[in-house]
């Protein structure tokens, strides 16, 4: 949200700012704090991804045109069950947008769940949809990675967070230059464990990446 692939992964381009809100509407965040207070009360895990994530991480603000919260697939429908009441909920996917009406299924190819108050509401944030293994994460960027939530998130203030070098891990696909700014705020801060799984990943998934040069020189 705030930038969707008008294609599939690998030939993507990236709408943006003004052009995405022409076509699917104004999108106003929330705040991991807005989030935390709006989830309130919700008995499934969640955790906060993407650019907020590192921002959470590092202290170093920037814009976000966006925030990605995430949940098991397996716990959607308590997630709808919580949020219908008070929000209109969208299936999102590389076919477009599908309304999640009270009894509507998700979509096995849909990935996220869109959501806001009302047809004349921005949208408010986006669930980034997590497949579990027995229970445990696991990466969408390469799925023979799984660990314990507890192990893959943090917490402060009430809001749990993905782990930075993961958080970065997802941001190696995209190529923006907000991705450059938020590895140049957190390298320096990541742990030797951390760093080396992140320089890891991008010398097996991305090899002619232009990370790979400065991951292997922290490392």
């Amino acid at each position: 949200m705030g930038e969707q692939a008008t294609s599939r992964p690998d030939t993507r381009t990236w709408v943006t700012g003004s052009e995405f809100e022409r076509i699917y509407g104004p999108v106003r965040p929330w705040t991991p704090a807005q989030a935390r207070d709006v989830l309130d009360g919700i008995d499934v895990p969640w955790w906060v991804a993407g650019g907020w994530a590192i921002e959470a991480f590092t202290g170093v603000a920037r814009p976000h045109e966006d925030i990605d919260l995430s949940v098991f697939r397996r716990d959607l429908p308590a997630l709808r069950t919580f949020l219908e009441p008070r929000f209109h909920l969208w299936a999102a996917s590389d076919e477009g947008l599908l309304h999640l009406a009270p009894g509507r299924a998700m979509p096995e190819h849909a990935g996220q769940v869109w959501v806001r108050e009302h047809a004349l509401a921005p949208w408010s944030c986006e669930f980034v949809v997590n497949q579990d293994l027995d229970g445990r994460w696991q990466s969408k960027r390469d799925p023979s990675f799984s660990a314990p939530l507890e192990d893959v998130t943090w917490e402060r203030d009430g809001v749990r967070y993905l782990a930075p070098e993961l958080a970065l891990s997802h941001k190696v696909a995209t190529g923006r230059p907000k991705d450059d700014d938020d590895l140049a705020a957190a390298l320096p801060l990541l742990s030797p464990r951390q760093r080396d799984f992140l320089a890891d990943f991008v010398r097996t998934h991305a090899p002619e990446h232009p990370w790979r040069a400065r991951l292997d020189a922290a490392t």
